[in-house]
């Protein structure tokens, strides 16, 4: 008696757990989404679709769809935006919004009576965008300081700085705010001209913005290039160049005077004696507001001896006083 006593009440604990557990739908919850995307709920264990008078989805306490004998009514406010599978009972929600994170939960009411239940959840992250804001003002080399700060929407969990396609990293000069959405490089030098990256990350995207930095300097290294003696009649000219961002201007100077030439190169098609002399060439950043120049000797021999303009001592070049 005791043994069938026993026997009777086990059967019923399993009879009414394995009810239990066949009420509920299981609901894989979804991967994370980006607002635009579109997710579509589906069950595992769907009970058949012959067997199904009513099924409803909610979100939160709102409901979605509800289907009746097959007859689906919707709510006007996802009117457009899902599409329901009768048979498998899989719903898809469409250009999805913050607004649609939460709590998805699906009633099936079988033609037996039996409700059975289910329910998941839904992260959808606000969709990424960064811009980067940089300086107005040209940048000058060992004078001026940049500060390139991020702005952007969305959910962010990580932010990397890159400049040309390389991990950027602080050091004396380049300082991180503390939230990594700015840096500061004071001062700037020419090194540090280039594309500098910011790349704003969350589970479901990445987005990326640009900016150029270009540091002016300079000039400097000026040079002249160009024979420093010729015999008389013979052609000369004379090639000036510096080292300088943006390019310099040049301004050539003979003896001290200005000859007006203001291109990169001095040329005397046919010299005389009158052509010996000094030839100073100045070159000119007009951002940084700062020049540099070089001299060049010429002697010009006439019948194997110097031109009239005695005094002329050969030198290698030497460069002019910076101001």
């Amino acid at each position: 008696m005791m043994v069938s006593y026993r026997l009777y009440w086990t059967l019923c604990m399993l009879l009414c757990f394995g009810q239990y557990l066949g009420q509920y739908l299981q609901i894989p919850e979804p991967p994370y989404k980006e607002e635009g995307d579109s997710v579509v709920f589906t069950l595992e264990n769907p009970p058949p679709s012959t067997s199904i008078l009513i099924t409803q989805w909610f979100f939160t306490t709102a409901t979605i769809i509800i289907v009746v004998s097959g007859v689906p009514t919707v709510n006007p406010t996802y009117e457009g935006r899902i599409s329901f599978d009768s048979n498998t009972l899989a719903l898809e929600l469409q250009n999805l919004t913050h607004s649609d994170s939460g709590i998805y939960r699906l009633s099936v009411t079988t033609s037996a009576g039996e409700t059975r239940t289910g329910e998941t959840s839904l992260q959808v992250f606000e969709k990424l965008s960064v811009r980067l804001i940089g300086p107005e003002e040209p940048l000058i080399e060992g004078e001026s300081f940049a500060n390139i700060t991020s702005k952007g929407n969305g959910i962010i969990t990580s932010v990397q700085w890159m400049k040309n396609n390389s991990p950027l990293s602080p050091s004396n000069s380049i300082i991180f705010s503390p939230d990594f959405r700015s840096v500061s490089i004071s001062p700037v030098q020419r090194s540090d001209s280039g594309e500098y990256q910011c790349k704003y990350t969350n589970p479901v995207n990445s987005e990326t913005a640009k900016l150029s930095l270009i540091i002016n300097y300079g000039p400097e290294d000026v040079s002249i290039k160009g024979l420093g003696e010729v015999n008389s009649g013979a052609p000369v000219s004379l090639s000036c160049s510096a080292n300088s961002v943006p390019s310099a201007s040049f301004r050539w100077m003979f003896n001290g005077t200005d000859t007006g030439v203001t291109t990169d190169t001095y040329t005397i098609d046919k010299t005389d004696f009158t052509h010996s002399g000094y030839y100073d060439c100045t070159a000119w950043n007009n951002v940084t507001n700062r020049s540099a120049s070089q001299r060049h000797p010429l002697l010009v021999k006439v019948g194997g001896r110097g031109g009239g303009r005695g005094g002329l001592v050969p030198s290698d070049q030497v460069e002019m006083n910076r101001h």
